[in-house]
């Protein structure tokens, strides 16, 4: 073939691949189809311990059955074989006498033999006379058959004597396809007695006889004339045939009811240390589903039955236990709503009180009226607070009712945003939003989503070291979903799975400009949770962070992915994954300009008003991931430990 031709296959490892495809697409599906029907059965093999300790005693049952009928067989064989040539010696040896004394006897003038005498010289009538005198004697336990020396057919004369004229044999037996040739050779060419196993075959004009086993023995003679000749002893082995048969069907009828017994009884042994285990396991996912009261049924003082026992104390244990914890949570959450509702008469005569001094601030000293101002603010945050502390117990107490009906959250997210807008112009920043051409409509109460929303929005103001806050909106599929993202101190590994526990902090000595409680992003997930929602976090040190709002277009619509993803496209990670794709392609645009959009030299108002593919409208919404969980955080990417130095539109908490 020419350089140039096209190449029709690859080989790879020793096989041909079309179109050099590791595989090809016509084994993957075969693979695919054959394991389809499979999986049913793998699965029930796999959760079916019963079932598995059953296969494997039968398996080992079935192989111990064969290696014994194997051996027992052998065995017999071997016995029956060995009394068969033992008798069939003893009586060859008596013939071979026998034949070789006829021969050697004078011929009388007179007597019983005359007649013989008169052909006493015609050794084929002799021959015949003999083969018919020795199967006399056998009774169907044996047939004779003699063939001339040599070839076994004619043989030439012998030394002043007629030789033996062709082969005969009792039995329309076939002496020479019944005597095999290597037998012949043997006795031709050596004197004593020889054997081997052969099969006795008859002469097309007797009655339709199939060939049978025998053990052959034979040997050289001589005749009347002293010419020799060879004489075989045909010993039919089907007798020993029918008996090693039914020994043989004897030994597999058993040893199948040997199998079938062993599994059963492997059946009720599993079964009895089986049962107990599933009723233990169903019990126990019973127990975990808050059916408390169920317990195991127990007989006997076996092992079991101790089993049965403890694990019902332990339920019971479980139960006080947990009996114990819901009276105090009970009474904690009791404690913490009567005080904030007792709190609340006190706290207004301290609120009246409070506004009074701060309205005649102006006519005291400094130092008063600075009292007086810092007195104002304490008592607005002990009110929220009481608010924050009142829908918490609300929440532990399951009475938080869910108002939806269709919003736009476009309009939430104004409201929102205007609402921080002060707060924004003191830090120097300025938010953004993305995604708000088309409506984003959602069944959800307004008053919850609002206040999840400001929350973000204002955490991410004070956390965004006066640099852009980018709230992003979309809708997919079954989705909605608000991102707010700032580009200030972000977080650090692990807390974005803590950062929505109750009054936690990122840095304990930070000071609070808002003067917020520690339980925002607590009610925030909770409210999240109430429309079966998520609320989850992602963040980096120095490189800003995102949480992402995601809610169901229709109330009691489960989840199923969002339409944005959790990690913003202009993190770390993402623009040095783009950057290494975009060298490898070697995009000479984008190398000729570093700060092409979106690229690692672009700032960071640049690269935050670019929103993710998925954001787009008619966006697929990505599958969930295990750290889509409600309240749950997600992955947190860690900042190199050479990076020393600030990127372009980040920094450091």
């Amino acid at each position: 073939m020419p350089r140039g031709g096209p190449r029709r296959g690859v080989l790879r490892g020793g096989r041909l691949l079309r179109d050099g495809a590791p595989g090809g697409p016509v084994l993957r599906l075969f693979v695919h189809l054959a394991r389809r029907p499979l999986l049913p059965a793998v699965r029930i093999w796999r959760r079916n311990i019963q079932l598995r300790v059953v296969a494997a005693t039968l398996l080992m049952s079935l192989g111990v059955v064969l290696a014994l009928g194997f051996v027992v067989i052998a065995q017999v064989s071997k016995g029956l074989l060995d009394a068969k040539e033992e008798a069939a010696q003893s009586q060859a040896a008596g013939g071979f006498a026998v034949a070789q004394e006829k021969a050697n006897t004078p011929f009388a003038a007179d007597g019983p033999d005359a007649n013989d005498n008169k052909v006493g010289r015609d050794a084929s009538t002799w021959m015949n006379s003999l083969v018919k005198q020795l199967a006399s004697g056998g009774q169907t336990a044996f047939e004779v058959a003699a063939l001339g020396a040599g070839t076994g057919e004619e043989s030439g004369p012998g030394p002043g004597a007629q030789g033996v004229k062709g082969a005969r044999a009792s039995g329309n037996v076939d002496p020479t396809a019944s005597v095999p040739a290597s037998l012949r050779r043997a006795v031709n060419h050596a004197t004593g007695t020889f054997k081997t196993f052969s099969q006795i075959r008859y002469t097309a004009g007797a009655e339709e006889k199939a060939p049978e086993p025998a053990l052959v023995i034979g040997k050289r003679l001589t005749d009347i004339n002293g010419a020799p000749y060879d004489l075989y002893y045909l010993f039919p082995l089907s007798q020993e045939e029918e008996s090693l048969n039914l020994i043989k069907v004897t030994i597999a009828t058993a040893g199948v009811f040997v199998v079938v017994l062993l599994g059963a009884i492997a059946w009720l042994v599993v079964r009895q240390v089986v049962n107990p285990v599933r009723m233990a396991a169903g019990i126990a996912e019973r127990l975990s589903a808050g059916r408390l009261q169920e317990r195991m049924k127990v007989t006997g003082e076996d092992d079991i039955a101790r089993l049965g026992e403890a694990f019902n104390k332990m339920a019971q244990n479980l139960h006080t236990k947990i009996q114990q914890l819901e009276d105090l949570s009970r009474m904690q959450r009791r404690f913490v709503s009567d005080v904030s509702h007792e709190l609340r008469t006190p706290l207004t005569t301290v609120r009246m009180a409070a506004d009074v001094i701060h309205d005649a601030r102006v006519d005291f000293d400094p130092v008063t009226a600075r009292s007086a101002e810092l007195l104002a603010g304490q008592l607005d945050r002990f009110e929220s607070l009481l608010a924050d502390l009142l829908e918490i117990s609300r929440f532990d107490a399951g009475a938080a009712a869910l108002e939806a009906e269709p919003i736009d959250l476009r309009v939430v997210v104004r409201r929102v945003i205007d609402g921080a807008e002060p707060l924004a112009e003191h830090k120097g920043s300025r938010i953004r939003v993305l995604g708000d051409t088309q409506p984003v409509i959602a069944e959800a109460d307004s008053r919850r989503v609002e206040r999840v929303l400001r929350n973000l929005v204002v955490n991410a103001v004070e956390h965004g070291e006066g640099r852009d806050v980018v709230v992003r909106l979309a809708s997919a599929g079954g989705a909605v979903a608000v991102a707010v993202r700032d580009y200030g101190v972000g977080l650090k590994p692990g807390e974005a799975t803590r950062v929505f526990n109750r009054f936690w902090r990122a840095d304990p000595a930070r000071a609070r400009t808002t003067g917020g409680t520690g339980l925002g992003l607590s009610i925030a997930v909770e409210d999240a949770r109430l429309h079966g929602g998520w609320l989850q976090a992602w963040g980096e040190p120095g490189g800003g962070s995102q949480f992402r709002l995601t809610l169901p277009r229709t109330a009691d619509e489960p989840l199923r992915g969002s339409p944005i993803p959790l990690e913003p496209e202009d993190s770390r990670s993402n623009r040095a994954r783009a950057a290494a794709e975009a060298a490898g392609r070697g995009d000479a645009r984008g190398n000729g300009d570093g700060r092409r959009q979106g690229g690692p030299g672009a700032s960071t108002a640049e690269r935050s008003a670019i929103p993710p593919r998925s954001a787009v409208a008619g966006a697929v919404p990505v599958p969930a991931d295990p750290t889509a969980l409600p309240g749950n955080g997600a992955r947190v990417v860690a900042r190199p430990a050479d990076q020393a130095t600030q990127e372009d539109g980040s920094g450091g908490r």
